[in-house]
C-alpha cells in the first residue's frame, strides 16, 4: 500500500484528474437535455456533419474542462463542486423532464417563487434525481483528497493546460468552423441548455438587471381622468387573470371537449386570437398591465412605473385585487389586496393553496359594499401545473383517466389533458360564478373580462409546462382565451356594439391591447391610450366624451 493511502485511509486525486473527472460528469451526467436536443436537431447528411457531431461532447467538455481548470484550487474545489453539483442536477432535472430552458427570465421565475410554488416541483422521482446525481456526487467530493502540486508547478500545469485546450477548440472551430456557425445559427437557444453555464449566466444577467432598476418611480400620468358618459349608474368591472390556461382548449375557441359547459349558455364573447405578452406569470403579469407594447416591453421599468391599476384609482375608481394565485409580481402594490392563502378558507384551502371558488364569497361581499365606480381583478391558480390535479374538486373530474401526481412526465399524454381540460372545466365555472354574482345587481353598469398570463405545454414534443424563450415558444405556451361578458346596462351605456365584438373576436389581439382596451372601456382619459389598441374603440357608436388634451394618441 502506497503511502498516502497509509496516510489518509484512501488514495488521493491528482488535480488534473479531478478536472477531467468533473468536466466529464458535467459533459455526460448533468448536460442529458443539451444531448437530447443534439440527438433531435441534428441531421447527419454528410461526413462534415458526422464528425461535427462526435466533436460536440469534446467542445462541451474542453469548455468546461477550462472553466473547472480554474476553479477548483487546494482551497476552492470542495465549496465550488459542493454548490455546483446540487445546483446543476436541480437544473438537469427541470430541463430534462419539462423541456425547459434557462436564461435571465427563468431564472427570475426561480427568485420569485413562493414556497407554495416550489412545494408543487418536489416529487418522488425529483428528490431521487436530486439525490443521486446531486448529493451523493457532492458527498464524494467532500470525502475526496486531492493532492496538489507546489505552487508554481501547479500554476504551469494549469497554464499549460489552458494553452492545450484553447488549441483544441482552435482545431476544432477551424476544421468544422460551418457546421458549429450552422447549427448555432439555426438554434440559438442551445446555448440555454449548456449546464452550468445557462444558469450562472441568467443568474447574473437577473441580478445585473436588478441593480440597473434601482430607480425612482414613475408615475405615467398626472393629469389623469375619468371622462364617463352620462349614465347614472356606478360601473364595475371584474378582471379575471388566468394562470396557465392556453386558447386551444377552450370549447368556445373550437375545441371539441366541452369545457365551457356553462360560460356557453351566458352571452359571452371569446377572443380566439390572443398572443400573450410573454411565457411566464413573472413577465407577462406585469406586461399585460403595462402600457409598453410587448417588442419594447423592459421588465425593470415596468415594476418602477405605474401600471392601468395606477390610472384607474388615479382616475377615481375603487380598486381591488383578490390573490390567489403566487403573487402579483409587483402589479398590485398600490392598491388594497387580499391573499387567499393566507385566510386559508376551510373547504376551499389545503393550507398551500386554495381552489378559485374562494373568491366569489369576497367578491359578492365587495359587490354589496359597491358606492363608487370599481375593478375588482381576480388573480386566479387556474391550471397551474405541474399538479394540475389540485385545481378542481372531485366533482370536477369529468375527464378520465387523469395525471394525479405532479411528475406528469411520468403520466400518459391522455391523462395529461384529461387532468388539465378538467381544471379548464373548474375555470369555467369560476368565471360563470363571478358573471352570476354580476347579475344579482341590476343596478351596476356591469362587465367581466377573463384573460390568461400566459398558456402550457402538456408534453407536445417533448416539452411541458412553459416558460420557453418567446422566440422560439410553441403557440400551446402564448395562445391564450380572453372572455368577455357584459349585462344590458353596460352595452347600452357605453355605447357599444356588441354583435360588432362578436364579428371580430377572431382577429389577432394580444396582451398590448389591455392597458387600451380597459382605459377605453373604462372612460379614462389619459394620455397613454391608444385608440389603435382598444378593441372596444372600432365597435362604440358613440365617441368617447374626451376633453382632455390627452385624447389624442
Amino acid at each position: 500500500m502506497s503511502a498516502d493511502k497509509r496516510k489518509n485511509g484512501s488514495s488521493r486525486l491528482s488535480s488534473p484528474a479531478l478536472t477531467a473527472i468533473s468536466s466529464l460528469y458535467f459533459t455526460a451526467a448533468l448536460n442529458l437535455s443539451l444531448w437530447r436536443f443534439a440527438w433531435a436537431n441534428l441531421e447527419i447528411k454528410s461526413a462534415a456533419t458526422f464528425f461535427f457531431a462526435l466533436s460536440l461532447p469534446l467542445f462541451i467538455f474542453i469548455g468546461l474542462y477550462l472553466i473547472f481548470n480554474s476553479l477548483l484550487w487546494p482551497y476552492t474545489y470542495k465549496p465550488v463542486l459542493a454548490l455546483l453539483i446540487p445546483l446543476s442536477c436541480a437544473a438537469n432535472y427541470v430541463m430534462f423532464q419539462y423541456g425547459i430552458f434557462i436564461d435571465s427570465d427563468m431564472m427570475r421565475n426561480l427568485f420569485e417563487t413562493n414556497q407554495r410554488e416550489a412545494l408543487d416541483y418536489l416529487n418522488f422521482s425529483a428528490l431521487a434525481w436530486l439525490i443521486l446525481t446531486g448529493l451523493l456526487p457532492s458527498l464524494a467530493v467532500i470525502k475526496a483528497r486531492v493532492l496538489f502540486k507546489p505552487f508554481r508547478r501547479e500554476l504551469a500545469g494549469r497554464l499549460t493546460a489552458t494553452v492545450l485546450c484553447g488549441l483544441l477548440l482552435g482545431l476544432l472551430a477551424a476544421g468544422l468552423y460551418k457546421e458549429y456557425a450552422v447549427f448555432g445559427r439555426n438554434n440559438r437557444q442551445v446555448t440555454r441548455l449548456i449546464n452550468p453555464t445557462n444558469y450562472i449566466y441568467g443568474t447574473w444577467r437577473y441580478f445585473q438587471r436588478r441593480a440597473l432598476a434601482k430607480r425612482e418611480f414613475v408615475r405615467i400620468d398626472e393629469e389623469v381622468r375619468h371622462a364617463p358618459y352620462q349614465d347614472g349608474y356606478f360601473t364595475v368591472l371584474v378582471l379575471v387573470i388566468g394562470e396557465t390556461a392556453r386558447s386551444r382548449n377552450f370549447s368556445l375557441n373550437g375545441y371539441e371537449r366541452p369545457t365551457n359547459p356553462l360560460l356557453a349558455g351566458q352571452d359571452v364573447i371569446s377572443f380566439s386570437e390572443v398572443t400573450a405578452s410573454g411565457t411566464s406569470t413573472a413577465v407577462s403579469l406585469p406586461a399585460m398591465f403595462s402600457h409598453q407594447p410587448r417588442s419594447g416591453f423592459d421588465l425593470n421599468e415596468a415594476v418602477h412605473s405605474e401600471n392601468i391599476l395606477d390610472l384607474l384609482s388615479g382616475a377615481g375608481y375603487e380598486v381591488v385585487w383578490l390573490e390567489n394565485d403566487n403573487g402579483c409580481k409587483k402589479v398590485c402594490d398600490r392598491v388594497p389586496t387580499r391573499d387567499m392563502a393566507r385566510e386559508n378558507k376551510p373547504g376551499f384551502c389545503d393550507g398551500n393553496h386554495c381552489l378559485d371558488e374562494v373568491m366569489i364569497e369576497p367578491l359578492e361581499e365587495l359587490l354589496k359594499e359597491v358606492k363608487r365606480d370599481t375593478v375588482i381583478v381576480l388573480h386566479s391558480i387556474g391550471s397551474h401545473g405541474p399538479s394540475y390535479y389540485k385545481r378542481y374538486p372531485d366533482e370536477f373530474k369529468i375527464f378520465r383517466p387523469t395525471c394525479d401526481t405532479g411528475e406528469i412526465q411520468n403520466c400518459p399524454a391522455e391523462a395529461i389533458v384529461n387532468t388539465y381540460d378538467n381544471s379548464i372545466v373548474y375555470t369555467d365555472h369560476v368565471i360563470n360564478q363571478a358573471i352570476e354574482a354580476l347579475k344579482k345587481h341590476p343596478d351596476f353598469e356591469a362587465g367581466l373580462i377573463y384573460v390568461s398570463d400566459h398558456g402550457e405545454s402538456l408534453g407536445e414534443n417533448g416539452i411541458y409546462l412553459h416558460g420557453l424563450p418567446f422566440s422560439i415558444a410553441p403557440d400551446e405556451q402564448i395562445k391564450v382565451p380572453l372572455i368577455l361578458w357584459m349585462n344590458g346596462v353596460m352595452k347600452t351605456y357605453d355605447h357599444l356594439d356588441y354583435e360588432c365584438l362578436k364579428k371580430r373576436s377572431a382577429r389577432p389581439h394580444s396582451h398590448d391591447h389591455l392597458f387600451h382596451s380597459l382605459a377605453g372601456l373604462l372612460e379614462i382619459d389619459s394620455k397613454m391610450y391608444e385608440a389603435d389598441l382598444d378593441l372596444f374603440a372600432p365597435c362604440r357608436l358613440e365617441p368617447r366624451p374626451l376633453s382632455y388634451r390627452h385624447s389624442t394618441p
